[in-house]
């Protein structure tokens, strides 16, 4: 069953994500779902809290792969990449943002096995703009003043033009979107 997703204004998506205590049918569930939204959004990445479920998991697509990852956090960063990102919360704006290249992200798997992916370029960027999902951060955040003005304003005439967005056409890292 896919979710309606979220955007931009709803406080749920302003909110630090709760741990994921017990990996049981429900998430796993919930992880099917939520594939399926992010499949249909199109996306390549997915956070609970765009679904309106404040907890730790995020679901991606990287190059054919999907993935669930629960309770992630990043251990090491390296470098700088720029890249215009969009999001599925805040659909039709694109923004060039700077993040890490490289990260080496820790988590959990569907089984509770712990998992170590090394990532670099787009797979990091997709790895850091679901994770600032969780933690209640999204993308207009990474902005200098000048940017984030911008983004305030364009958001402000989405909503005037379209009260309710359908959501991005175009793949998008659950947030992020490809241009």
């Amino acid at each position: 069953m896919a979710y309606p997703i979220r955007v931009i204004g709803d406080p749920v998506l302003t909110q630090r994500a709760a741990e994921v205590d017990d990996i049981d049918g429900k998430i796993a569930r919930l992880a099917e779902d939520m594939l399926e939204t992010m499949y249909e959004a199109p996306g390549i990445g997915l956070a609970a809290p765009q679904v309106g479920v404040q907890k730790r998991l995020f679901v991606y697509d990287h190059d054919g792969e999907p993935g669930v990852l629960i309770n992630p956090e990043i251990r090491e960063s390296s470098g700088e990449w720029v890249f215009q990102e969009g999001c599925l919360s805040i659909p039709g704006l694109y923004f060039d943002i700077v993040r890490p290249k490289e990260i080496l992200l820790v988590g959990l798997d569907l089984d509770g096995n712990e998992v170590h992916i090394e990532a670099d370029e787009l797979q990091a960027r997709l790895f850091q703009h679901e994770l600032d999902h969780l933690d209640g951060v999204l993308m207009i955040e990474h902005l200098d003043a000048d940017q984030r003005k911008q983004a305030k304003r364009a958001i402000r005439e989405l909503r005037w033009r379209d009260p309710q967005p359908s959501g991005a056409r175009q793949p998008a890292v659950g947030g992020l979107t490809l241009p």
